[in-house]
Parts: C-alpha cells; structure tokens; sequence
C-alpha cells in the first residue's frame, strides 16, 4: 500500500498523530504492549503473508475492528467511533463559549 493510500485512509477515521514526545515511557510500554497484541492476534496466526500489501490491509482491518465492533466490550459500553460522533453532536448544541478545546 502507497502512503498516499495509508494518509486518505487516516483522514477519512479523522486520525490524529502522537503529540508526546518521542521515548516517553508510558508511550513506549503501550507501542509494546500494543504490538505484542497484535502479533499474538495477528501476524503469526494469518501468515505466512506473500506481501507487504496483505500484511497493510489485514492491519487497516484489524485496527478498524477495535474502533466500529462493540462485541468484544462489556455490554453498555459504546464503540469508540459511536463515543466519538456523539461527542461531536453534543459539542455542535453548545454554544461556542461554552466548549473546552479538548
């Protein structure tokens, strides 16, 4: 997959970039514990992968699970991309005064 691809892909789910800064150490621990998963989850149970390409859209899929399904959360919790949009709904009643920049 082209970067051009990767970056379209990113605008469209509104992703946004770290803003720590490099070699924190939570940002560390959790990149880790964040890879560890997804090898376990995965890379070693798909492959062997014949391109670069399967392993890119496998993980676009992948990280697209984890912010539109709800079946793996407790019941009563909202998908991230549900939270997300209600947030902006609620933000568009307030008037402007009232919003926080968070």
């Amino acid at each position: 997959m082209h970067v051009h691809r990767l970056r379209r892909a990113s605008r469209r789910r509104r992703a946004a970039p770290s803003v720590g800064t490099v070699g924190d150490a939570d940002d560390n621990a959790l990149a880790e514990s964040t890879i560890g998963l997804f090898k376990t989850e995965l890379i070693k149970p798909r492959g062997p992968w014949r391109s670069v390409e399967q392993v890119e859209i496998a993980t676009l899929e992948y990280v697209d699970r984890f912010t539109t399904d709800d079946s793996t959360a407790p019941p009563g919790d909202i998908p991230p991309t549900e939270l997300e949009t209600a947030h902006y709904r609620q933000r568009a009643r307030q008037p402007e005064s009232q919003r926080s920049n968070r």
